[in-house]
């Protein structure tokens, strides 16, 4: 007697008709060929470490190994992914009016940048926090970008307190504090300001760098010798104060003397 089948052909299937669902799905734009690699890659060695938790033969340190090079996959993952997004981000910054006055000069104020970036650092994953600390040379800002995705960079900036004006030390270390803001969130996003902001340097024929410079020179005096770091101090004051006309030797002079 014939035993009757449960296997259905699939030629016999009814067709089901297309949904909004289904054509959803189908239309959907298809993950870029870095991101479907660095998915399975991590796919992979997921699979491959569930296999191993379940072997009773796997001992610890192989375990330990295979997170490791999980976690550094996840890494390479999370920094492609701010890479991406922060060169797409890139496009669609504004230049920054410079709105705020002084009796020196006009600068872009950080309520301005702020309010600028934020919906457009929003809508590619991004946020960014800061840091202050009192040190015997000053305040040290950092700003920290973050990514959705789990990467971060960072930079800082060591500023004096700002004491113009007849300001008390609450005051000086305000205003110091907001100077600093400015001048590193403008460094991790590249932002430009419709004509820099020098306090008032340029009437004197003194052009400074750019916010972008400032920050790679606060990077590279970061990770030189202390004596270096006095050397900087005692000249320039603070990398946002390094004259224009300095910063390719500067940089070059500081790349050279950075502890690897």
């Amino acid at each position: 007697m014939a035993r009757s089948s449960n296997v259905v052909n699939s030629s016999s299937r009814p067709v089901t008709p297309p949904t909004k669902a289904n054509a959803a799905a189908v239309t959907a734009v298809p993950a870029s060929p870095v991101e479907s690699t660095s998915t399975a890659e991590s796919t992979a060695i997921i699979q491959v470490i569930e296999r191993a938790a379940l072997n009773p033969d796997v001992d610890i340190d192989k375990m330990e190994r295979l997170l490791q090079m999980q976690e550094r996959v996840m890494d390479r993952q999370a920094m492609m992914a701010y890479s991406a997004a922060m060169a797409a981000m890139q496009t669609e910054l504004p230049s920054i009016e410079e709105r705020g006055q002084t009796n020196n000069g006009c600068y872009a104020t950080l309520e301005d940048i702020v309010d600028t970036v934020r919906p457009i650092m929003q809508k590619h994953g991004f946020a960014v926090s800061f840091r202050m600390q009192t040190q015997e040379r000053g305040i040290q800002v950092t700003g920290v970008l973050m990514h959705k995705d789990g990467h971060r960079e960072e930079t800082s900036m060591l500023l004096p307190a700002d004491m113009s004006g007849n300001k008390n030390a609450v005051q000086a270390f305000g205003s110091s504090t907001s100077y600093g803001k400015r001048y590193v969130l403008s460094a991790l996003l590249n932002i430009t300001t419709r004509g820099q902001d020098d306090n008032g340097n340029a009437a004197g024929g003194v052009r400074l760098v750019t916010p972008f410079q400032a920050g790679q020179i606060q990077r590279l005096i970061s990770q030189c010798p202390a004596t270096t770091q006095e050397w900087f101090s005692g000249k320039y004051g603070s990398a946002v104060q390094v004259p224009q006309a300095d910063f390719d030797k500067l940089r070059a002079s500081l790349t050279k003397r950075a502890v690897k």
